[in-house]
């Protein structure tokens, strides 16, 4: 790589904004996430961006980028391919399905029903895809970024435990600031300028950075300080299932992602702080559920908080 890693980043974080206006916060979140090769949930209402973002991310990478855009009707076949007679050889051929890209979009992911939803299991766990007894591999990077709008419940299935498991962040957008709506409604359609961005990284690159944020050094006092958050969600009275030992790694990783963003290479409380709530609040269940997705999540980043401001912050 010919420049520094945080230059080559910022310059990653710089492209998305081209598109994205005036939540950098977000983006950062966003690439955090791809840096610490984990998977991404963006959570919020219609018109807001969310696809746009995920666009945005993506072509700031020369890498592969697939769009499923999650209906009732479809199967898990047509989100990881299926195998069909080829009549010439009389053997089965593997067609691959979008799965097989590198940064893949699952559009309002929560339309679909679980069998489908489910099919992404073993593809964000375990870098694979099993059909018909064989394992395929998929490619490297990997990314999943899914996006659900938390308000409208007709039509929509919830996410199970399980696969909000597997996202390491859970994000929302938020309203624009009104210079950068002025903007927005000023551009009209967003299209033009997502095919106009210049890739700040190929695949090869990505996959360099993602190795070096292992190397980013975790103090002992903080890494027994990420277990204390996470252990203290698992005995919170307003807690029925507290975060996983995923959800540990992700806190841990992530805040790596994102002390190298930072041009740091250790991590401090901040990192930890920032991001406590991205990677936990969506692996809570909570005892008094809310009256719909979005009021969930803030009682789950409210409980996150809470537990914060009872655990010492390490020297």
């Amino acid at each position: 790589m010919n420049s520094h890693p945080h230059e080559s980043i910022q310059r990653l974080i710089d492209t998305v904004e081209q598109v994205v206006y005036g939540k950098r916060d977000v983006v950062t979140l966003c690439a955090v996430a791809l840096l610490a090769r984990g998977h991404l949930l963006i959570e919020d209402v219609p018109g807001i961006g969310k696809t746009t973002l995920a666009q945005s991310l993506a072509k700031s990478v020369k890498c592969s980028f697939a769009r499923i855009q999650f209906t009732s009707d479809m199967l898990p076949s047509d989100v990881l391919g299926i195998s069909i007679l080829d009549t010439r050889s009389n053997e089965f051929v593997f067609r691959r399905g979008p799965i097989f890209a590198h940064i893949v979009l699952a559009d309002e992911i929560n339309r679909t029903p679980p069998k489908t939803q489910s099919a992404l299991l073993e593809a964000m766990s375990e870098n694979t895809v099993s059909v018909d007894g064989i394992t395929h591999q998929l490619p490297a990077p990997f990314m999943v970024i899914a996006t659900q709008n938390p308000i409208e419940h007709e039509g929509t299935y919830v996410l199970p435990e399980s696969q909000l498991d597997r996202f390491m962040l859970r994000v929302d957008i938020g309203y624009p600031p009104q210079d950068d709506e002025l903007k927005i409604m000023r551009r009209h359609d967003p299209v033009d300028a997502i095919a106009a961005l210049e890739p700040a990284l190929d695949a090869e690159q990505l996959v360099a950075l993602q190795r070096m944020v292992g190397t980013i050094h975790v103090d002992p006092t903080l890494e027994n300080y990420i277990l204390q958050i996470v252990r203290a969600t698992r005995s919170h009275e307003q807690v029925r299932l507290g975060a996983s030992p995923r959800g540990a790694q992700a806190l841990y990783e992530s805040s790596q992602a994102l002390a190298m963003i930072s041009g740091r290479d250790y991590v401090v409380p901040d990192d930890v702080h920032t991001l406590a709530a991205p990677t936990l609040a969506h692996r809570l269940l909570v005892k008094s559920r809310g009256a719909d997705l979005a009021s969930a999540a803030r009682e789950r980043e409210r409980i996150i908080r809470e537990i914060i401001s009872q655990i010492r912050v390490p020297v």
